[in-house]
């Protein structure tokens, strides 16, 4: 099937729905978490495709490249130029069969009538047609050329050969031309011309732009004149992309052949364009459209083995696609998705693999834009990042399922109870007085009631039971640094990944919640350092082997000398202290622990003590009587020890803190 171009902007008369940013990012945020690349979390999600929470499936690259290979793999077995070639070999066969039956039959004739004169006239007429045939060449374009000034004797196989000629002719403008209008018959010397007037004036106004001259004629000029020959074209450029490409494909048509096939193909296709004339004019555009596109391929080949003959325009045409779906393949396999995506021609898609496929990519192409257009990831060079925003968002849909977390799990909610602090910010919210409580009227409330109570009428009475008073969320500053475990264990067992959404959903509730409050994060593994939070969905394991607990708290502290108010340390961990800073400053490992590094993990636990600093410790997935040195921080802090499972440590976390800040 020919392939028809079209020109659209992207969007255009697109009638499916936005992919929703938060939800592409709530898909790609775990993956982020897990292995804290971007690009990789990326990779994965547009190559394997995603599920709406509507329940629509949107496909992947790779099943758009399954379906590309597949659509390669049919278009091979239809196109056959050589067979093509072989049709003209046979109906040329058929012609010279025609001609020397009427041949033999005339000479028959001859010699029935008993005149020798005519015996002797067709006598030499016969065998000068078999010698002028028996020194033809075997060759294609060659017979074609001899047969060009034979002179038939039969009137049938003139016609035939006419035909062949007339078709071939047609055959071959199509194969270059295949965007023209359909010529009717053998093309005329007027038709001829006009096409010859085309290539000319293209490669002229190819020329000029190439040297930065004024086009002439103007491109609307060319348009006004050929505009039949490029629907669709808006500039010169859309002109010769659309000439470029075709001519490419006839050129992998004939590279498709073998040597002697396809020296035998273009000798011919260079015949007929010789004796329409247009042969000087096509070299010359061919190598003009070949300097402008530099991008195109011009040696490739395709593999073309169908059955049945298809004609050269037809091979051309799946040529060209065969073409297209290479550069599909290309694209759709790259390493890296998220770079090759935007680049990915949807109306290639389109033609080739139909409208549900490009209305896939399309979908991926502008969840992909969005994100950047919001400002939720970020391009250095090469690689994708999560920008501040984007890690924002990630901690806001953690925090949002761990508080879903919560209301469905009634151990975990049933015990908090809000308590109410005065002289704070003012929340929107109210509640009846209790007599001996200090309070704050909350007056249209209060008026409220006691119209309800009374009726309508005036004056209002107001009566102690219909005083509802103003809560107050506590302004009383706390601090907090999470110190995170992020040695060897961490990974091997799963923790890191929910240690790393609680961060990021605690961060973000203290950050829109109580933006007077400070918090830090801490990673520990053979040493400790501060994180920034928007580094924390890059977060990756120390591969140096140890769990350096005293320097973590040592520099939690420092960080929080200059706080004020209620402060902590949250530590998340699966183990105990496995390794200290040695008085020179370098990091001491030793599994199990030796005496020295608990005595001084201990002895920096004192000094947060006296500091005034508390440390709750979630210890994961560990047994009480394995590892008793978490229980031992409790008791000489006075801070709490949580024994929680990886899937319960966000709930847990989020339940304690949200508990004791509004405690404050």
């Amino acid at each position: 099937m020919p392939v028809r171009y079209g020109f659209r902007r992207f969007g255009e008369d697109d009638d499916f729905g936005d992919l929703d940013v938060d939800e592409l990012l709530r898909l790609l945020g775990d993956d982020v978490l897990e292995s804290g690349d971007l690009d990789e979390a990326m990779d994965r999600l547009l190559r394997e495709g995603l599920t709406t929470s509507d329940g629509e499936r949107i496909e992947g690259l790779r099943e758009l490249l399954e379906r590309t290979r597949t659509k390669r793999r049919e278009l091979e077995q239809q196109a056959s130029p050589d067979g093509e070639m072989q049709r003209y070999r046979d109906w040329l066969d058929e012609i010279e069969a025609i001609e020397g039956s009427e041949l033999d039959e005339l000479l028959e004739e001859a010699e029935a009538s008993g005149d020798e004169r005519r015996k002797e006239v067709t006598r030499d007429l016969v065998e000068q047609k078999h010698m002028q045939r028996d020194l033809m060449s075997d060759r294609l374009p060659e017979r074609l050329g001899n047969y060009r000034s034979y002179e038939f004797v039969s009137s049938e196989a003139r016609e035939q050969f006419e035909q062949l000629l007339s078709e071939l002719e047609q055959d071959v403008l199509n194969t270059y031309f295949e965007q023209s209008k359909e010529f009717l018959g053998r093309p005329d010397p007027e038709e001829l011309a006009r096409t010859r007037d085309m290539m000319d004036a293209l490669s002229s106004m190819i020329e000029q732009d190439r040297r930065g001259e004024p086009l002439d004629p103007s491109f609307d000029d060319f348009m006004e004149k050929f505009g039949d020959y490029f629907p669709g074209a808006q500039n010169l450029e859309d002109v010769v992309r659309a000439m470029a490409e075709r001519a490419a494909a006839a050129e992998a048509m004939f590279n498709s052949l073998s040597g002697e096939q396809q020296s035998e193909l273009r000798a011919m296709f260079n015949q007929m364009m010789e004796n329409m004339e247009l042969n000087f004019s096509l070299n010359r555009l061919v190598a003009n459209l070949r300097q402008a596109t530099p991008d195109i391929d011009w040696n490739r080949a395709h593999r073309m083995r169908g059955d049945e003959p298809s004609s050269f325009a037809e091979a051309a045409s799946i040529a060209e696609q065969l073409g297209e779906l290479r550069n599909l393949e290309e694209f759709l396999g790259r390493s890296n998705a998220a770079q090759a995506l935007p680049e990915v021609d949807l109306e290639a898609v389109r033609r080739n693999l139909g409208s549900d496929a490009a209305r896939h990519v399309a979908r991926l192409q502008k969840a992909l834009k969005e994100l950047k257009d919001q400002g939720f990831i970020d391009r250095t060079g090469n690689k994708l990042t999560l920008s501040p925003k984007g890690v924002r968002q990630i901690g806001q849909q953690a925090l949002k399922d761990l508080f879903a977390q919560l209301r469905n799990s009634p151990a975990l909610g049933a015990h908090r109870e809000a308590t109410v602090a005065r002289g704070g910010d003012r929340e929107e919210t109210s509640k009846p007085w209790e007599p001996g409580e200090a309070f704050a009227l909350h007056l249209p409330k209060t008026l409220r009631n006691a119209v309800f109570r009374q009726g309508p009428g005036t004056p209002v009475k107001l009566h102690p039971d219909d005083f509802e008073v103003e809560e107050y969320e506590a302004t009383r500053r706390s601090s907090s640094v999470f110190a995170i475990d992020l040695s060897l264990s961490m990974a091997m067992r799963g923790n890191l990944v929910p240690a790393k959404k609680m961060v990021l959903a605690l961060t973000q509730l203290i950050r829109s919640k109580y933006p007077r409050d400070f918090v830090a994060v801490v990673g520990f593994g053979e040493t400790a350092q501060e994180l920034r939070i928007e580094d924390i969905p890059a977060l990756t394991i120390d591969y140096a082997y140890g769990t350096n607990l005293q320097h973590a708290l040592a520099l939690s502290r420092h960080l929080m000398r200059n706080q004020r108010g209620e402060r902590q340390i949250v530590v998340v961990t699966d183990g105990e202290p496995t390794a200290h800073l040695m008085d020179n400053g370098e990091p001491f490992f030793s599994w199990p622990p030796v005496h020295e590094t608990l005595e001084r993990t201990m002895a920096e636990v004192l000094r947060c003590t006296k500091a005034g600093i508390t440390i709750n410790t979630f210890a994961l997935d560990i047994e009480r009587s394995q590892f008793p040195f978490v229980e031992q921080i409790g008791r000489v802090n006075g801070g709490r020890t949580f024994y929680t499972s990886v899937d319960e440590l966000g709930s847990y976390a989020l339940d304690d803190f949200v508990r004791h800040r509004r405690a404050s």
